[in-house]
């Protein structure tokens, strides 16, 4: 039996792929009206700029505290947000500190166990993909709503 690994991914490249759903779903959120953006749901689900607020809790925050090791308060909820520039602004900042942060991350570190923000155990690659399986979720549900809107949302291929 062959116990020799190889790397599938590195996390140079793995940071490319998140940059490019993180690119998507800027767009995403700069096809919905601003009231609806705010204001719409379906089915007592949250509103999409209450899906972008978790999502700006968690990526950030999440590698940075992954890069500093020090535990990050989880907060997913950013008080007097209630425009669209400013829910993108916080996104584009939130991008530049995933860059900044992920480059403080060494290679041999992901595959570490960690416990992210104090409570939810894995290793620093699962904790990664949790952050972008989390936001393309999300950025589905943004979809539904868009399509709901009559908005033809932004081709998911299109990263």
């Amino acid at each position: 039996m062959n116990t020799s690994t190889t790397q599938v991914i590195s996390p140079t490249e793995l940071l490319a792929h998140w940059q490019g759903h993180r690119n998507l779903t800027r767009r995403t959120i700069e096809a919905f009206p601003e009231k609806d953006l705010f204001e719409h749901s379906i089915g007592g689900m949250r509103t999409f700029s209450g899906m972008i607020m978790e999502l700006l809790g968690i990526g950030a925050s999440g590698i940075e505290e992954i890069a500093t090791e020090q535990i990050g308060e989880l907060n997913e909820h950013f008080e007097g947000i209630n425009q669209k520039e400013q829910l993108l602004k916080l996104w584009d900042e939130a991008t530049e500190k995933i860059n900044t942060y992920w480059a403080q991350i060494p290679e041999e570190r992901f595959g570490e166990q960690i416990t992210i923000f104090g409570r939810y155990q894995g290793t620093v690659w699962s904790s990664i993909f949790y952050f972008i399986d989390n936001e393309i979720h999300h950025r589905g549900e943004g979809y539904v709503y868009l399509r709901s809107l009559g908005i033809q949302p932004p081709f998911f291929y299109e990263r």
